[in-house]
């Protein structure tokens, strides 16, 4: 074997070059294939050669790699290389020829004209068909390229064809061999970490200011209150040391090291980031690692691509900026327009050099464009000063053409103000701010939705939610709420409440209004009131509910990628099956060697075409042995001539069990006819054990059989890449392969799926992955991937012998999946490797630095019947840079276990040291690395390395993943029957067919095969009676699950109607879940119809004031929705012209509405008719016109009104809500009477006096009028009087205090609303003429008496 190395000069040796002295061309039949599919082919006059033979055949050729480092550097042992001797092989010779097809015929392609169709360039169709033909299409593609460039480097002219030209470039991507893959795999710098520079544009290195900045940014991301863990629902070490970050991306951008080998290699430089990893191993070395996915350094590396992204659009605007104001100073004669301009845009650009996320740039960047507009806009705006001329005033010296009045100036002037402070960054980063801490997100069924959406719909749990605060929302909540208001089945509303709302504005006002008192000045800030409205309602508010949905999707996605990893974690980091030794009593694992010596023997269920497949795999996973058979069941009802043929199936599954010998058996867990399939082998086995006991070798005396999940298989059963690998097998045979080379290895098994096509990404691994786009998901495969396979290893030898096993090496450190193939096409060439030195060169030196420590060099594959001498830290964790120390710890380990000192030691005794103390590890085991290192120098003082090197000198690449674990009772049971927890759950509706009516029960079956049974006392609430039943077999029965059987595979079900209308009660933890009674469309369409109809008869008045507007009641309550407790409207009566009605909004979603009669008209003049009447009244009252209805009546009613909602025991919510508050106060004051205030919600305009004595709360009613507040008929100017009041009559409250509540209604001289539902009309009765109840005792439960000890 020629070895890969350079004489360390940075020259390689001139037999490096031999490949060149080789090329090859394409011989006929390549060139007459690819000239069917591609007229651009010239065939070329060349001799016969022989056809291409697979890749692995080729080691024979001995060609070299044809590279090395340009540096001279690209080989760490460069001072061992003087001494070593490239070793040749004799090129092999004498291959046969291989007959040629003279005669085979190719159907052209025709057309709908009947024209032969021709291809441009060369099909994937076509590739597939040469590579059945001629054998590897890589390296046909490989040769053609030699080929061509060969041509054009003889030819004196420059038009040579290019390889793209000749080849499809989708088939080019897919296979590497773009001109971009070629200059990726020459780049010495790890493949991923090349792209990543790609995408954020940092080729060059970041200078240390840069890295600190970051580093601090990077550290408040993982820190913040609001941060959304990469570590999904694991604690988050909080701890975190800005220093290590630094550390970390020092590594990553100066010395170009991935993650697997700051992970691996660099603990002492970032031990915050690994915090509670290693804890268990460091209290006990002897405990072997486990495998372990490194969040929070992939989301370092993470939030350092978005920082590098953020920093590129940053430049690319500022230098936008800059160049827009380049070209507008250039047309500024103005020098004091010029200076204003200058000075903002160097505030512009002082805001986007400060902006740390991307919305703040967005902010920037709407500031600037608002300012600087494209084109060729000139804008003129000058200050104006108000001075004593109002607004009008002012507005009438600017009207145009465009803007008519000066309230039309006003309104464009306002429109621009707000649209100014919409887009001021600090102003928006400060709501911002208020938004994200304090915005609620509200949701409610739509009809269609209520009706969809039963207690098992996925979205059960976010039917009703009330106010649920944005940092409150765990998990996937979130893309739930967003599905459903997609398919119109929620209406979601994410919004600040109202008193946070009502707080932000008020700051706002009281920032941005005038200090002056004068009455100009107060008009100029009612334009700036206006502003500020406009600016929050339309602007501001409106953006942040974008903003707010797209934080909620980011933190919700954040955790599903988590849990979409930690799923596939759970897969790739088991190990393959290992066999239990029965004989042991301590119930180890048996050890088999080191090549994992198992065979497997796989099979899938077949229906007749294809039929039940067998399979035998070697312990390498390479397919020895396929049988294919039919049903082998013995208990079949056929004829005799089918139990003789299944009978001759069992025989020859017998003869194929025997001749193979298999450890264990998996069974594709596809359907419910696996069942019998694994019976049936168990069967074969005992007749085996009966007929054949001799047959029987150590291994399959105690015969397994496994269940295997059927979704990774029928993947790579569908995939290019099984096609490739076995070109000549049916669809079943891949997919039973695929079964046992899960059962081999998990890891690679699935890392062949990650191929150019990504067929990975197909695998359920998740019930809400359909939420995360590929690219989403396929960066979690990648980190999960990473992890497993560096932690894991990879075995060069055992790829380069077995193709399937190289589909993890992309995965290792520093390579990707293009320097990964070029690797591998080197491996397989060498055949086999026997030092990580010879890795040097190929690799170069910053990627082999991050891979080498994690190839392992061992005797496997070819490789194992070679007599070479292989060093022991090859098949170790230990990187090259640290043998050194591995062997210092191993002589002074050795020293000291033989009680002897170094300097008696001689050579050989201390080049063995690691070889002793290998097969001693006695005295390994007892070194006290901790008392180990004071006796070193301080530069090899590293702790976690020295740990690491213990453990790999005790057992090299020792197996960290967790040991497999076949499915439970409950899994098999899911896999079998092809159902999930959701679609079987208690209580669910579901739809089966009828198979058979016996006497006491119906049986019938779903559509996955799973067998459902009715019992006849589950069947009807009238008895069940076979004869008079009126369904047959084959009819479709509706019934409900009542429960699952899962061991016998059955579920009952009922069918009584009183069973079906029963609902199925399920609590809701979330404290926002409120459900509320849903109106039925017959009411909402009856209530559209009464609106409808008011707006028909709806006349117009003739009125002129401030506080009326021509309003119907609906119109009037959504003119008010957004206004606070206490505004009002006068509006026209819907009982004629001789009325007007006053609505209040009593609080959110209350309104009340007075009747005000008119008298004084002349009843025959239509006009005075539409116009106010003289004399108004309200409850027998006079007033002379609607100012005084405000000053004498609506105002001091509106005055009592606030000082109810503002009192200190004033509390928000729905009567049952209320008393909820007040149990969990009582709860905490046992001997206090517990009280407080609420709104009255079915009789709008009245308070509710709650108050628990003993354990149930009691119920008073308060009224409302302009003199104060009605309790128990007496009057109180205010409510801490009729709190003193309440409190010292407690015990005797008037006789007359227990009115129902219907007399209560009838007491209530108003029509409210609330809720948003229709008004609903109180008659006038009594004398009394409050808004509220007279007062109303409802005494809903027993309490004890006022008694001694107890207080308020």
């Amino acid at each position: 074997m020629r070895s890969w190395l350079s004489c360390g000069c940075g020259v390689s040796y001139k037999n490096c070059d031999l490949r060149e002295s080789h090329e090859y061309t394409l011989d006929e039949d390549d060139i007459a294939l690819l000239q069917e599919n591609n007229n651009s082919i010239a065939p070329e006059p060349v001799k016969k050669y022989k056809r291409l033979k697979k890749a692995r055949s080729e080691s024979d050729t001995g060609e070299g790699p044809g590279y090395v480092d340009d540096d001279g550097s690209g080989n760490p042992y460069a001072e061992e290389n003087a001494q070593d001797e490239i070793i040749e092989e004799d090129q092999q010779a004498g291959e046969d020829d291989i007959d040629d097809d003279d005669d085979f015929i190719v159907d052209d392609e025709i057309d709908e004209r009947g024209q032969v169709v021709k291809y441009e360039g060369v099909t994937s169709s076509a590739l597939q068909e040469a590579h059945d033909l001629f054998g590897d299409v890589d390296d046909l593609l490989a040769r053609r390229a030699k080929d061509l460039e060969r041509t054009a480097s003889n030819s004196s002219e420059l038009t040579g064809n290019r390889l793209e030209d000749e080849f499809d470039p989708i088939i080019l991507a897919e296979k590497y061999m773009t001109p971009r893959d070629e200059i990726i795999k020459q780049t010495d710098v790890p493949e991923r970490m090349q792209l990543s520079e790609e995408l954020t544009g940092t080729g060059e290195e970041l200078t240390k200011e840069q890295m600190e900045e970051e580093s601090l940014w990077v550290h408040s991301q993982l820190t913040a209150d609001g941060f959304i863990s990469f570590a999904g629902n694991e604690h988050v070490n909080t701890e975190i040391d800005q220093k290590d970050i630094l550390n970390v991306l020092t590594m990553l951008h100066v010395n170009k090291f991935g993650i697997p080998f700051i992970e691996m290699y660099r603990k002492e430089s970032c031990p915050s980031l690994l915090t509670g990893y290693y804890a268990s191993e460091q209290k006990n070395a002897e405990v072997a690692p486990k495998m372990r996915w490194y969040k929070l350094l992939w989301a370092v590396e993470t939030l350092d691509r978005k920082w590098l992204l953020l920093q590129k659009r940053k430049r690319a605007l500022k230098g936008y900026y800059v160049k827009r104001f380049e070209d507008e100073k250039r047309k500024i004669d103005d020098v004091t327009r010029f200076a204003q301009r200058q000075q903002l845009h160097d505030t512009i650009i002082e805001a986007l050099n400060d902006a740390k996320s991307e919305k703040e740039v967005d902010d920037v960047d709407a500031k600037f464009n608002l300012h600087f507009p494209p084109g060729e806009v000139e804008v003129e705006a000058d200050e104006l000063d108000s001075g004593k001329d109002s607004p009008e005033d002012v507005a009438a010296n600017f009207t145009c053409e465009m803007f008519e009045t000066p309230q039309d100036v006003l309104r464009g002037a306002r429109h621009m103000a707000a649209v100014e402070i919409g887009c001021e960054p600090i102003v928006r980063k400060h709501i911002r701010t208020i938004f994200m801490d304090k915005a609620v997100v509200s949701t409610v069924p739509t009809p269609q939705g209520n009706l969809i959406i039963d207690p098992h719909h996925q979205l059960s749990h976010v039917k009703w939610l009330r106010e649920k605060p944005l940092t409150k929302f765990v998990g996937a909540e979130w893309l739930l709420i967003q599905k459903g208001e997609d398919e119109k089945l929620l209406k979601v509303t994410v919004k600040l409440p109202e008193d946070a709302k009502k707080h932000l504005i008020s700051d706002a006002r009281e920032n941005y209004l005038s200090d002056c008192v004068s009455k100009s000045a107060q008009m100029w800030d009612e334009q700036r009131k206006m502003i500020l409205d406009d600016a929050f309602s339309s602007f501001l508010l409106p953006s942040m509910e974008k903003e707010g949905r797209s934080l909620l999707t980011a933190n919700a996605k954040s955790w599903l990628r988590m849990e979409y990893g930690k799923q596939l974690w759970d897969k790739v980091s088991a190990s393959p099956w290992k066999k239990k030794d029965e004989r042991k009593k301590d119930d180890d694992e048996i050890d088999l060697d080191e090549e994992s010596e198992l065979r497997v023997m796989a099979c899938c269920w077949g229906p007749g075409n294809p039929t039940t497949t067998f399979v035998m795999l070697d312990s390498s996973g390479e397919l020895v042995d396929v049988l294919y058979a039919g049903s082998i069941s013995t208990k079949s009802r056929g004829g005799a001539d089918e139990q003789q043929r299944n009978k001759d199936n069992q025989q020859r599954v017998v003869k194929f069990m025997t001749d193979h010998q298999p450890h264990v058996v998996c069974v594709g867990a596809s359907n419910l006819n696996c069942r019998q399939l694994r019976e049936d082998l168990y069967e074969v086995f005992f007749r085996i054990v009966e007929d054949h006991p001799r047959d029987i070798n150590e291994q399959m005396a105690n015969f397994s059989s496994v269940y295997v999940d059927e979704s990774v298989p029928r993947l790579y059963e569908n995939s290019q890449i099984s096609s490739d690998q076995l070109p000549a097998q049916s669809g079943i045979v891949k997919r039973a392969v695929a079964l046992g080379r899960y059962l081999q290895n998990p890891l690679v098994m699935v890392a062949t799926l990650c191929g150019p096509r990504k067929e990975i990404l197909s695998w359920k691994l998740h019930t809400l992955q359909e939420f995360l786009t590929p690219e989403e998901k396929y960066e979690v495969v990648e980190q999960v991937m990473v992890d497993a396979t560096n932690q894991i290893g990879f075995d060069v030898n055992l790829s380069a012998s077995h193709e399937w096993h190289s589909s993890t090496l992309q995965f290792v450190a520093g390579l990707g999946p293009r320097k990964a193939s070029a690797l591998q096409k080197e491996l397989v060439r060498e055949g086999s490797i026997f030092s990580r030195k010879e890795l040097a060169e190929p690799l170069r030196r910053k990627v082999f630095h991050n891979a080498s420590g994690f190839l392992r060099v061992r005797r496997s594959g070819a490789a194992a019947a070679s007599t070479e001498i292989i060093d022991l830290l090859d098949d170790t964790r230990i990187h090259p840079e640290s043998y050194a120390l591995a062997n210092k710890l191993a002589k002074d380990v050795y020293g000291e276990g033989a009680s002897r000192e170094r300097y008696e030691m001689d050579e050989d005794e201390q080049e063995m040291a690691i070889e002793h103390v290998r097969e001693s590890p006695d005295f390994l085991k007892r070194l006290n690395i901790d008392e180990y290192i004071k006796s070193i120098p301080e530069e090899l003082r590293k702790r976690d390395t020295l740990r690491d090197i213990k453990t790999e000198l005790l057992c090299g690449f020792s197996d960290w993943r967790t040991l497999y674990a076949e499915p439970t009772p409950d899994e098999e049971f899911w896999m079998l029957s092809g159902e999930t927890e959701d679609s079987l759950s208690d209580g669910k509706i579901v739809q089966v067919t009828v198979r058979l009516i016996q006497e006491s029960r119906i049986v019938c079956t779903f559509d996955s095969g799973l067998k459902a049974i009715v019992l006849g006392d589950n069947y009807s609430d009238d008895g069940f009676d076979p004869e008079s039943l009126r369904i047959h077999q084959g009819d479709i029965l509706t019934g409900k699950i009542k429960n699952v059987n899962r061991n016998r595979f059955q579920v009952y079900l009922t069918c009584k109607d009183s069973d079906m209308r029963r609902s199925l009660s399920t609590r809701n933890h979330d404290p926002y879940y409120h459900e509320q009674a849903m109106v039925s469309q017959d009411e909402l369409d009856k209530a559209r119809k009464q609106k409808e109809l008011a707006k028909k008869h709806f006349k117009p008045r003739m009125i002129v004031h401030p506080q009326f507007q021509n309003l119907t009641a609906e119109e009037a309550k959504q003119f008010l929705s957004d206004k606070e407790p206490g505004e009002k409207v006068i509006r026209p009566s819907s009982r004629g012209p001789s009325f007007l009605t006053l609505t209040l909004k009593f609080f959110d979603g209350v309104y009340v509405h007075k009747e005000i009669a008119e008298s004084g008209k002349d009843c025959k003049d239509v006009t005075s008719l539409l116009r106010l009447g003289k004399t108004l009244t309200i409850d027998g009252e006079d007033f002379e016109d609607l100012d005084e209805v405000v000053d004498r009546y609506v105002d001091p009613l509106v005055g009592h009104l606030k000082s109810m909602l503002s009192y200190r025991k004033f509390r928000k919510g729905l009567k049952n809500e209320v008393d909820n508050m007040l149990r969990a106060e009582k709860a905490g004051k046992p001997n206090m009477i517990v009280y407080s205030f609420g709104i009255s919600h079915e009789h709008p305009g009245t308070f509710i006096l709650t108050y628990i004595r003993g354990t149930n709360p009691h119920h008073e009613y308060v009224g409302l009028n302009p003199k104060g507040f009605r309790f128990w008929k007496r009057d109180f100017d205010c409510v801490d009087r009729l709190v003193s009041y309440f409190q010292k009559n407690i015990n005797r409250p008037p006789t007359h205090a227990g009115a129902s509540a219907r007399n209560v209604a009838a007491m209530v001289p108003m029509r409210g609303s609330g809720g948003g539902g229709t008004a609903s009309a109180f008659s006038h009765a009594g004398n009394y003429s409050g808004w509220g109840s007279a007062g109303k005792s409802a005494h809903d439960g027993g309490g004890s008496g006022w008694g001694s000890g107890r207080g308020w």
